[in-house]
């Protein structure tokens, strides 16, 4: 995650996280040029040196969180509460890769979609505009626009946004 933006940059699962898979999904986050200084964990065993290495490599400096300190890694606890909340409480995933597939929706929708008090409150990567006329009245919409919505993960939560209605043909 992003925390600047809030913005989850990659997801995967598996059973069992080694450093070797750490790596892996280190390689699929970050491009060549990235932009990105630091990349903060903890002391969990996958962050073996070959990780730290790694990152190193990739031209970022390894930040380890202190040890028996939750609190410093609190972006990272919330995102997983929030994960469990919103997601994981309420789906009964049938496998690893149905899993991986339902997560890949769910963050999409987290950065696209689903609004962040955090940021005024906003969207850490806006999928759409809105129509240019502003929303002067809050109880009726903009001349042309309807509200469409979306559902996702099978109606476990739904995005809401305003378009132009289209003249019936």
């Amino acid at each position: 995650m992003e925390v600047g933006s809030r913005r989850i940059l990659h997801t995967n699962v598996t059973p069992h996280p080694t450093a070797d898979w750490t790596i892996q999904q280190l390689r699929e986050t970050f491009p060549w040029e990235h932009g990105y200084e630091w990349l903060i964990h903890d002391r969990a065993g996958t962050f073996s040196p070959a990780v730290d290495r790694t990152i190193e490599d990739m031209g970022m400096e390894v930040i380890k969180t202190p040890p028996r300190a939750p609190l410093a890694n609190a972006h990272c606890e919330r995102l997983n509460g929030t994960i469990r909340r919103e997601f994981l409480d309420h789906v009964i995933p049938l496998g690893e890769e149905h899993l991986r597939r339902l997560l890949k929706d769910w963050t999409v929708h987290y950065n696209q979609g689903r609004p962040h008090s955090s940021l005024g409150p906003g969207l850490p990567s806006p999928g759409h505009a809105l129509p240019a006329e502003p929303l002067t009245d809050r109880h009726q919409l903009p001349n042309e626009t309807t509200v469409i919505s979306k559902s996702i993960l099978g109606g476990l939560h739904h995005e809401y946004r305003l378009d132009y209605a289209h003249a019936p043909t």
